[in-house]
């Protein structure tokens, strides 16, 4: 069985890939600081508590299980929080996966697979779907961090050989079918959980940050993939690197932008309820729109989404109204 460490894998897409590791016959070794991902989330393997910028307890964990991989996706992955404390998210997403992958290549590893975003491009493609040749213009410390990240994954592979995919994914929505994990966040700043605690009046109104953005409808356009299909890309391309394949870049996503408005119409119509929003201004370091040109990894991955935005919505909703309340509960209970 072959062992692959997960950084950040008690956290929402970390955890989706342990899951899609361990049915695929891998063992997931999930590292995680506990931050802001769930103990309650690793159940599909051992689970080794540090943090990526300690290059000691990487190395402790690293040569107790002598991983054949990594796949990379602890960070601090908050666009607001990124612009009111730059200095904090580049030593998480820049600090963190340098020294990741320094440990790995030591180690032994022969493929890294980094949790990138398109939020590396910024607006440069507000005209169209975004590819991977699309010019890098990050508006958000976070972006700038991830791109930075890329380059010291390039450089790693340079130097020792390592093989690397850097998978550019766009929102990650939906949760397990089968409820074993979902979409946790505290506090939660996502647009789809947030929707769906509206519908369950456990929130006030849902606030929609830009109604005058040059979209239809005026509201902000994603793209948005499903949590396991996100998890079966990170799959094909460590398997792809195992195979003997190139390292890439891939976009991940749909190819189908969504605005904010079309996304709240789709909540009230897989829960019932009527869920109140109100006009925001916008949020510095938020493009108009970000959907994907995904054809590279459709082509060289073959991977394709096979969920729809009502899936996911629907499996979301199935998830926030069993087991995600619960897991709060006990983590809140934990940190106090």
């Amino acid at each position: 069985m072959k062992r692959v460490l997960v950084t950040g894998g008690a956290g929402y897409v970390g955890s989706h890939a342990c899951l899609k590791l361990a049915e695929a016959g891998y063992m997931p070794i999930t590292y995680d600081n506990l931050s802001t991902g769930h103990r309650e989330f690793v159940r599909f393997g051992p689970f080794e508590e540090g943090d990526v910028r300690d290059r000691q307890r990487l190395a402790e964990v690293m040569n107790c299980y002598r991983p054949e991989a990594v796949m990379h996706f602890a960070a601090q992955a908050d666009v607001a929080a990124s612009m009111r404390n730059p200095e904090e998210t580049l030593g998480i997403n820049l600090g963190g996966t340098a020294c990741v992958a320094d440990m790995a290549a030591e180690c032994g590893a022969d493929a890294f697979i980094l949790s990138s975003t398109c939020a590396v491009y910024g607006n440069s493609g507000s005209g169209g779907a975004l590819t991977e040749e699309t010019s890098i213009a990050p508006e958000s410390p976070y972006g700038e961090s991830k791109y930075m990240a890329e380059c010291v994954l390039a450089a790693q592979e340079s130097k020792t050989g390592m093989r690397t995919a850097r998978l550019r994914y766009f929102n990650a929505a939906g949760a397990d079918p089968e409820g074993r994990i979902g979409e946790s966040h505290y506090p939660e700043t996502h647009l789809i959980p947030l929707a769906l605690k509206t519908a369950q009046g456990r929130r006030g109104p849902l606030k929609i940050f830009g109604t005058d953005y040059d979209t239809p409808d005026g509201t902000a356009i994603r793209d948005y993939v499903h949590v396991l299909d996100l998890a079966d890309a990170h799959i094909a391309a460590l398997e792809h690197l195992w195979a003997g394949g190139q390292s890439l870049v891939a976009n991940l996503g749909t190819g189908q932008g969504t605005s904010v408005r079309e996304i709240i119409q789709t909540c009230h119509e897989v829960t019932g309820e009527r869920i109140l929003a109100l006009a925001s201004e916008r949020r510095r370091g938020d493009p108009a729109a970000l959907y994907a040109d995904a054809s590279r990894a459709f082509d060289v991955l073959n991977w394709k989404p096979r969920h729809e935005l009502i899936d996911m919505i629907a499996h979301a909703w199935a998830w926030h109204n069993t087991h995600e309340a619960q897991i709060l509960r006990e983590t809140r209970s934990a940190a106090e």
